[in-house]
């Protein structure tokens, strides 16, 4: 087990969702918090009248890079406080079939460019979305 691993039992919270007919269908959480339609977007054929895949992770990853923005913020007396991080997420053909690319930006308006820069750096190293990514996507950050 690589030392970035969890074991089972130091799970503090397990998400579910279960999707229906794939990416032109429906996804829901079994706790009913979460519960849309799913279509491919227009730019790959699709009807673009849900939300799609790549919608989600954006919004997973951006929210979860905020926590991590302010844990390492904490950590450096920053004040980060009216930030916002935003997640694109991409999808395009790559030799295996579709792979996808993401771009993280953050806009910290109480901190200089260096600082807020050197701050989505170490988020970067903290997020679990960023590590559970690393070494598979390319994540590019900007300030």
């Amino acid at each position: 087990m690589s030392s970035t691993a969890i074991r089972r039992s130091d799970v503090l919270y397990t998400a579910v969702a279960t999707a229906e007919n794939g990416r032109d269908g429906r996804v829901a959480t079994d706790d009913g918090q979460l519960d849309v339609v799913v279509n491919p977007p227009k730019a790959m054929g699709g009807s673009g009248a849900g939300t799609n895949p790549e919608q989600l992770f954006a919004a997973g990853y951006s929210a979860c890079f905020q926590g991590a923005l302010g844990v390492v913020a904490r950590n450096e007396n920053a004040d980060v406080s009216g930030s916002t991080v935003t997640a694109e997420v991409g999808i395009g053909k790559n030799d295996d079939g579709f792979g996808i690319i993401v771009k993280i930006s953050a806009t910290i308006p109480n901190v200089d460019a260096e600082t807020a820069k050197s701050l989505i750096e170490k988020a970067h190293q903290v997020c679990p979305y960023s590590k559970a990514t690393r070494g598979n996507i390319t994540v590019e950050l900007a300030v």
